[in-house]
This record gives C-alpha cells, sequence and structure tokens, in this order.
C-alpha cells in the first residue's frame, strides 16, 4: 500500500495549501468514511470541471488544482489523492474510455480515483463535478460512477495506479488552455 500513500510531483500533499485544507476537511471527523466523503465532496463540488466552466489555466499538480479552482477530471483526481493520501488513505488513480459524443469515435479518457476503506477494501469514486446528466456520489459499497459504459468500445480500465498516466500528464502540459486540452 506504500505506493498510494507516497508524495510525488502531481500529488503533492505536503504544498501548505493542501496539507492545510486536508487538516480542516478533518477536523470534527471520527471515521474513515466520513473523512473521504468530505474531502470527496469538496473536490466534486468546491473545484470547477475546467471544460465545464472554461477556466483556465490548465492544471495538474494538487496544489495548483486548489490554488485556481479548477481542473480536469484528471487534474481534480490529483487533489482528492492528496487529500486522502496527507491522512494516510491509500488512494490511487484510475481511468475509463469513453465516446466523447452519444456514441462511437472520438474516444477519450477520463480520470477518477480508487481509495482502499477499511471497511470495504478498494472503491472507485469519481469527484469530476457534477451536472445535468452527471450524478457522482460517495455511496459504499455501491459505485455511483459519474459515467457508465454505454458501449462495447467504451471501457472500465481495471488498473490501479499510483501515479497518473505519462498520456494525461502530456495532455495537461503539451496544451495551453481549456480549449486545447478538450480538442485534443
Amino acid at each position: 500500500m506504500q505506493t498510494y500513500l507516497a508524495r510525488s510531483t502531481f500529488i503533492d500533499f505536503d504544498a501548505p495549501n493542501v496539507s492545510a485544507l486536508a487538516r480542516e476537511l478533518a477536523q470534527g471527523v471520527g471515521e474513515e468514511e466520513e473523512l473521504v466523503r468530505r474531502c470527496f465532496e469538496f473536490v466534486r463540488d468546491q473545484i470547477k470541471h475546467s471544460s465545464d466552466f472554461k477556466l483556465n489555466p490548465v492544471t495538474c499538480r494538487a496544489s495548483d488544482v486548489l490554488r485556481h479552482g479548477t481542473g480536469y477530471c484528471y487534474a481534480k483526481s490529483h487533489l482528492l489523492a492528496a487529500l486522502l493520501r496527507a491522512h494516510g488513505v491509500p488512494t490511487g488513480l484510475c481511468y475509463q474510455r469513453l465516446s466523447v459524443g452519444e456514441s462511437g469515435p472520438p474516444y477519450c479518457l477520463h480520470g477518477l480515483n480508487a481509495v482502499y476503506l477499511q471497511k470495504h477494501g478498494w472503491y472507485r469514486m469519481d469527484a469530476r463535478g457534477n451536472k445535468a446528466g452527471v450524478d457522482a456520489q460517495f455511496c459504499p459499497p455501491k459505485e455511483q460512477l459519474a459515467f457508465a459504459i454505454r458501449e462495447t468500445a467504451e471501457r472500465d480500465l481495471p488498473e490501479i495506479w499510483a501515479e497518473p498516466l505519462p498520456v494525461v500528464i502530456h495532455a495537461l502540459h503539451a496544451h495551453p488552455d481549456f480549449a486545447s486540452v478538450l480538442a485534443h
């Protein structure tokens, strides 16, 4: 589990703003699931999805997501991982392959998290941000992700990664604004 607790360049839970928020969210919490719920709901509800709100800059590092209050799903998952790892809760990164439109190509990669809960084991959750047609919730042991797999070419990718995929880091660093990330 150590790999899912580690600090990294993108999951920088020791950054002052991230560690301060992690402490704030933990105040008065008695149970692990309540802490996870608070962190999940903060990222889902308080950090705006870059594309939904048409916001810049493009963020990647957890501390930058928090500082700017915006991020794509991947960046939001980095912040959630940082907040939970700051409390010693093993947290990883997961991905889905989804159709960009109603069905068929082109496809995109969607980022979310998996957290290891003492009562349930690995549990996936998606702090992407809710909107019309998207209702992600934290309700273990049932998963309620932002997006369901709708067709055979879409996939729930089973891996739980300790670090963001290189292709995700590239996408977030190679494009200067939210529209460019969306277009690619």
